[in-house]
């Protein structure tokens, strides 16, 4: 057993704590119904100097020092307030929010949040502002017990993680010394479909680009070019057709030089999770899966340990009802690359370059429209044992340890150029609908995230 694991004595110290988050819980939910009804879409650029002053206004209200600083893109909220104890955690978040269209499909406005049936509703209530808002209730819950935090408290909250989070490395880079702490606690986390809290370790990386050709300076009649003229939509599959085989592997030459294979501690930790063959077909209608795999440990490692080549879009002449005979003169495509350990995304940006040129491609524009590298934090270090340990009373059992996800994140340089510990934890659930029409949360697992944060932090301060 974990020496980290909270005593029968350390339990009812925070029987105070979590009578303040029970009894208070109106007044922190009409705070964050208020941070919900503030738009901060960062696609479209709507509302974001509103939206980081509005957070730094309910920094500033609990006694912390607020700065909103200004980047090349949305401003960055920093904030910190010291407490009893000299250790540092570091909070990330970020108050940007993605495009809530399709609006017709919202049961109700998506900036009107809307409670019922113990779930509230609004776009950006679960990514990332009811994360935001139930870490500052466990911080009231100190500051009315106890008048003051039990360790230094900082938090960096930014307006473009939606966005590929494209100034944030620049900004931590300029402002190692004021971010400087112990350890951090991730924007993100939540129950799996058991409703056990999963403890998330690692980020793969990204490089997001779009490729793009044009043959003609206008469309063109199809029978008119058909025969005799390039068209740009061929050029484009051709192109597209070069990176990945039929066998799933990308074909750019280089392209799993950096690729750092899982451990036997991701085996064993992998192993230990339950099976997701079947939820994931169930949840996503798929009758397969690509390469052969089946289920078991294998599935688990190919889902975050194998680097990837996406098509996320493609676009090209008429697509309206009907036909219209006409030969396109551009064509694009979006594509992703979700990167590994110890992959890279400007390493990878070059050899896709090089790729095109060598295979007749040059034509081919790339355009890079964001990316971030992978990064991982050890499952073993004490920080996250903590964090994990620290669920075992709010959620009776603690945290299952999932090694790497497949999603991308800016945790690079929180990890290799702060040289913290990252760990996740949150509010989230498999319906919460991030990203979806109907966005929400849970009430009763925003409470429980506010208690283990709790935990957390007076464990921390020790």
């Amino acid at each position: 057993m974990s020496r980290y694991l909270l005593s029968e004595k350390k339990m009812t110290d925070f029987k105070k704590y979590d009578t303040f988050i029970d009894q208070n819980l109106d007044a922190s939910l009409a705070e964050l119904s208020r941070l919900a009804a503030q738009p901060s879409v960062g696609a479209q650029k709507w509302g974001l100097d509103e939206c980081a002053a509005l957070v730094g206004e309910m920094l500033a209200k609990r006694g912390f020092r607020v700065e909103v600083i200004p980047t090349e893109g949305a401003p960055v909220v920093f904030a910190e307030r010291k407490g009893m104890s000299d250790k540092t955690l570091l909070f990330y978040n970020h108050y940007d929010v993605q495009p809530p269209e399709p609006l017709e499909l919202w049961e109700t406005p998506p900036f009107e949040p809307s409670l019922r049936d113990g779930k509230l509703y609004a776009r950006g209530v679960s990514d990332d502002k009811g994360h935001i808002t139930s870490r500052l209730h466990a911080l009231d819950a100190f500051l009315a017990a106890d008048g003051e935090l039990p360790c230094n408290i900082k938090f960096v909250i930014e307006g473009e993680e939606e966005t590929s989070s494209v100034h944030l490395h620049d900004f931590i880079l300029a402002n190692k010394d004021k971010l400087a702490a112990d350890a951090c606690i991730w924007e993100f986390g939540g129950v799996d479909h058991r409703e056990v809290p999963m403890q998330y370790l690692g980020l793969r990386g990204i490089c997001y680009v779009e490729l793009s050709v044009e043959t003609a300076s206008t469309d063109l009649h199809s029978g008119t070019g058909g025969s005799i003229m390039e068209n740009a939509a061929w050029r484009l599959v051709w192109a597209l057709n070069s990176l990945k085989g039929p066998d799933e592997k990308v074909r750019i030459p280089g392209f799993y030089d950096d690729v750092k294979p899982p451990s036997e501690r991701d085996r064993q930790l992998f192993a230990a999770l339950p099976e997701v063959a079947e939820v994931y077909k169930k949840q996503y209608g798929v009758k397969k899966f690509i390469k052969g795999l089946s289920g078991g440990v294998e599935l688990r490692l190919a889902e975050v340990f194998e680097p990837t080549c996406t098509i996320c879009g493609l676009t090209s002449g008429y697509q309206g009802p009907g036909s219209k005979t006409v030969q396109p003169a551009k064509a694009s495509a979006k594509v992703d690359f979700r990167l590994v350990p110890d992959q890279h995304p400007q390493d990878i940006l070059k050899k896709l370059r090089a790729h095109l040129d060598a295979e007749g491609f040059a034509d081919v524009q790339v355009e890079f429209l964001g990316g971030e590298p992978p990064a991982r934090t050890d499952p073993d270090d004490p920080f996250i044992k903590i964090v994990v340990d620290s669920a075992s009373e709010v959620f009776g059992q603690p945290m299952e340890i999932v090694p790497m996800v497949g999603g991308s994140g800016p945790n690079h340089p929180f990890v290799h150029d702060l040289g913290l510990p990252v760990a996740t934890a949150g509010l989230g659930y498999p319906d919460t609908r991030a990203h979806a029409p109907n966005e929400n949360i849970r009430v009763d697992l925003y409470v429980k995230h506010a208690k283990h944060m709790a935990r957390v932090i007076k464990e921390f301060a020790k």
